[in-house]
This record gives structure tokens, sequence and C-alpha cells, in this order.
């Protein structure tokens, strides 16, 4: 089985989908049901997300299972350092290479609610760098990817000291970078056109997420602190005004973004569908008719 990067390097884009954990059986019917209608997409590989402080260290494991074994997705398993032990990580990460996985997604980790700054473990790791070298150092065939944020991480003091932060991660073995979600690509080109001349030469995976409605779009905006474009929020909002389906206006802007982003030579697209499978269907129907991504 091919790795992420090996697929990159076959000149092909790669499209890869982010499922997270449901917390019900009816979120877990929601996500079964949008597993069963992505398969049309294929997608290179599939991510699962790891709640804050490892809240859902087991759903994880057991939806990861899932994807792999009743869907045949080639599974991404986010880690985390929030609230676990170098010796608890370690044990995390045999049981992904006992169960046959091939790749991780090494995170340091979003705070929990209710504290005002990150604090590791006191047995734990401080950053995403220890975390993949660690990874690597157990199991050097782990492929690794880690995250980039084009409009810099919520707690950075600036975009440069941010990238010399991913730069740390690289340099400690991840073998590739999927970005936070962005709707201004030009954020995107500036932060690999950074990447690239400080030495980071690993790909740079632009993550994409729909703009399903305007509350939802203004929130993740908010919550990942990253720009919404007048444009859009134009758009949306008259969409909302006029009590009209907004879905034709998220799918076409999307559309756009990544027709731009691969005429400018992105390795491939990650979209962040929500356990959601109706809009990525119509994004990826449109893709393929106009031959958008080559795959």
């Amino acid at each position: 089985m091919s790795t992420i990067t090996q697929k990159i390097a076959s000149g092909k884009h790669t499209l890869s989908l982010e499922f997270f954990p449901p917390r019900s059986e009816d979120g877990k019917s929601k996500l079964l049901k949008a597993a069963e209608a992505l398969k049309e997409i294929n997608p290179n590989f599939v991510s699962i997300t790891y709640g804050a402080g490892g809240s859902t260290r087991k759903s994880t494991f057991a939806c990861a299972e899932i994807l792999k074994n009743s869907y045949n997705y080639s599974v991404m398993p986010h880690l985390t350092c929030v609230g676990h032990s170098k010796s608890e990580i370690s044990r995390i990460i045999e049981q992904y290479h006992k169960h046959g996985y091939q790749s991780l997604m090494a995170l340091r980790g979003d705070t929990p609610k209710g504290m005002n700054s990150f604090l590791p473990h006191p047995e734990g790791f401080n950053f995403a760098n220890q975390l993949v070298r660690f990874i690597k150092a157990k199991h050097p065939t782990f492929e690794i990817g880690v995250g980039g944020y084009p409009e810099k991480h919520p707690e950075s003091a600036s975009i440069s000291k941010d990238i010399l932060n991913l730069k740390k991660k690289t340099d400690a073995g991840a073998d590739f970078i999927t970005t936070q979600l962005f709707y201004n690509n030009a954020h995107y080109y500036t932060f690999v056109k950074a990447c690239k001349k400080i030495g980071i030469k690993c790909p740079i995976i632009p993550g994409i997420m729909i703009p399903s409605n305007l509350e939802k779009a203004e929130l993740f905006c908010k919550f990942c602190q990253v720009e919404m474009p007048e444009e859009l929020k134009q758009k949306l909002e008259k969409a909302t005004k006029d009590k009209k389906d907004s879905s034709p206006i998220s799918i076409n802007w999307t559309y756009q973004q990544i027709k731009e982003l691969v005429e400018f030579g992105v390795p491939g697209v990650h979209l962040y569908i929500m356990n959601q499978s109706d809009n990525a269907l119509k994004l990826y129907r449109q893709l393929m008719s106009s031959k958008i991504l080559i795959r």
C-alpha cells in the first residue's frame, strides 16, 4: 500500500477527508451513513480526530477500526500530547502499529475547555515536534502528518515564529503538513512561500471546509481565528435573508478555491467534512466533471 507522500510523488493529487468521533448513537449513525456515501470519492486517506485532553481516545481508535475494516479506507488517526504521559502515548502508538496503521497525525492538541493555556502532562510532551520525534524513534516507518496554520496558530506571537515552530516539526521527522482551514487562498500562497524560504521541503496539503451556512462559517472562523472574506460573507448573508438554500454558494466558493489552489500547484486537498456527505459529494462531482484534480 502506497504512503501518502508516495501518492503525492506519483504526480497525482491526493484527496482526503476528515471525520470526528461521534458522541452519541445518533452521531454514530450519521458517521456510518456518511462513510458509506463517501466511498464514491475513493479518498486516498481519511483522518479521524482526537478530542481535547484525549477525551475521545477510545472512540478515535474504535472509529478508525470501523473506517478501516468496514469501509476499507486508509486511515490516519490523530494523536495529541494533551493529558497523556509518554508511557500512555507509547501504548497508543503500539496499538495502532499492531493493528496495521501506517500513518499518524501528530498534534500538540487544543487546550481543554476551562483552561486558559496549554498545560502538559508532567510526564508528557510540551510540543508536537517532541511527539513526532518520539513516534519516529519507536517506529521509523510510520508516516507522520502535522498541522500548519496559514494565518498562524491562535497562541503564536507571530506568523514567522509559528513557521519556525513548524520547521521544528519537519526537522523532527514529519513527512507532510495539512493546514488549518482557510477561505482566502492568498494566506495559503504566502504561507507556502514562507515555509519554503526557511527550508521546509515536505508537501503542504491545504485543509478546506465547505462554508455550509453563514452561522457555522462565522463560528469556525472565530474559533480558528481565520479570515471570513467579505464577498463570501455577503453571499451567505443574502441567502440567509432570502431564506434560500446556501449550498450552491458554499460549494461554488470551495470549487473556485480548489481550482485556484490546483493551478498554484498544491499536492492535494484535505476536506473537513464534519461527518457530512451531501455537500462533499456535490463538490467532488463538480471537480471531477471539470477534471480539476488529477487522480
